[in-house]
């Protein structure tokens, strides 16, 4: 949920300068759909050229191992925008063939590669690069995933000069964005994507006139969010509802959040779940009361029960493996053998 009205003490302006009577030459570096909203804003900006667009090599991918383009490739043919696709800039011939180009600008946004200072060297105005939080907190790879997995209120959007190091540069500009209780890591990635493209072309026209302000990262503020695997969307039904709601919420749509069934008599199944709600304290409900952590307690409102260390987490969708989605209740039925229950029918781990 974006609040236009939530500012950061980086936040310069609230509308875009006027564009460069001469357009900025710029060399958008970028890989995924994040990278390719950016992208989009810039082509749709009169105040610079895109003149050439660097992702990552096609790689194999999926169950049929086939290469698919990155989204950032496939916008930039349809744009007629020239490609590059080197494997790293560890030799000379890369840096090179960046340097020939002759940017004004280098725009970085989830671009995958480590850039040497041989490549931040050659713009004119700069390496800038747009990272999805509020620095110097959350830096790395996952910042959007890590801000909801911690159940943070407010997250954001640092346009940064760029610096060898990671994510350390000093800030441009910087905008505020509320999370809501129910807001996965899919819902915000969109909405970041936008916001980080608006921003961005508020502080390109910023460098071309001369009226950037650059601010220093607070490094003592600093926190990593590091890489997602696939480990990460294991459940630890231990925890409190409330963080059990934002984890699942953080690997959604991947990893995906998972946790395996154990029945009496049956081997154990994986399911995946996605996000619920936070149902009624288990005090509340004497019956439920001493159910341990991770136990199946039976149907609440049509949701399935799941015992967390304080409350009850009330799920309406699980898959399990290799399987479609279903409801509570055929879930239930189908695989708890339970259509009627009156509590502790299996237990998650």
């Amino acid at each position: 949920m974006q609040d236009d009205n939530a500012t950061t003490a980086a936040e310069q302006v609230a509308t875009a300068p006027a564009a460069p009577r001469t357009p900025l030459r710029v060399v958008f570096m970028g890989t995924p759909g994040f990278a390719a909203v950016i992208l989009r804003h810039l082509l749709e900006w009169d105040g610079c050229e895109v003149i050439a667009a660097y992702t990552q090599p096609d790689r194999p991918c999926g169950r049929g191992q086939q290469c698919r383009p990155p989204e950032v490739k496939l916008l930039a043919i349809e744009h007629g925008v020239p490609v590059y696709q080197p494997l790293n800039f560890k030799t000379e011939e890369a840096v090179a063939e960046l340097r020939s180009l002759r940017p004004d600008v280098l725009v970085v946004a989830a671009y995958g590669l480590i850039l040497p200072q041989s490549v931040l060297d050659i713009p004119r105005l700069g390496p800038v690069n747009v990272h999805a939080s509020l620095l110097p907190r959350l830096r790395g790879a996952a910042p959007i995933q890590r801000a909801v997995m911690a159940g943070d209120a407010v997250t954001g959007v640092t346009i940064m000069r760029m610096e060898a190091s990671l994510d350390t540069g000093p800030m441009l500009l910087q905008k505020a964005m509320g999370i809501d209780i129910n807001d996965t890591a899919g819902d915000l990635h969109d909405q970041l994507a936008d916001l980080g493209g608006r921003l961005l072309t508020v502080a390109l026209g910023k460098l071309a006139d001369g009226t950037a302000v650059v601010i220093p990262q607070d490094n003592d503020r600093a926190t990593y969010a590091a890489k997602l695997t696939k480990a990460d969307g294991l459940i630890d039904w231990n925890r409190p509802a409330a963080q059990v709601h934002a984890h699942i919420r953080g690997v959604t749509p991947w990893p995906g959040a998972y946790c395996t069934i154990q029945r009496e008599g049956q081997k154990e199944l994986r399911v995946s779940l996605a996000p619920g709600r936070i149902g009624p304290l288990r005090s509340d409900a004497p019956e439920y009361e001493g159910a341990a952590p991770g136990t199946i307690v039976g149907l609440v409102d049509e949701q399935l029960a799941i015992a967390c260390a304080d409350r009850l987490y009330l799920v309406d969708s699980i898959r399990p493996a290799d399987r479609k989605p279903m409801d509570a209740r055929a879930f239930l039925c189908g695989y708890l053998n339970a259509c009627e229950c009156d509590g502790g029918l299996a237990v998650c781990v």
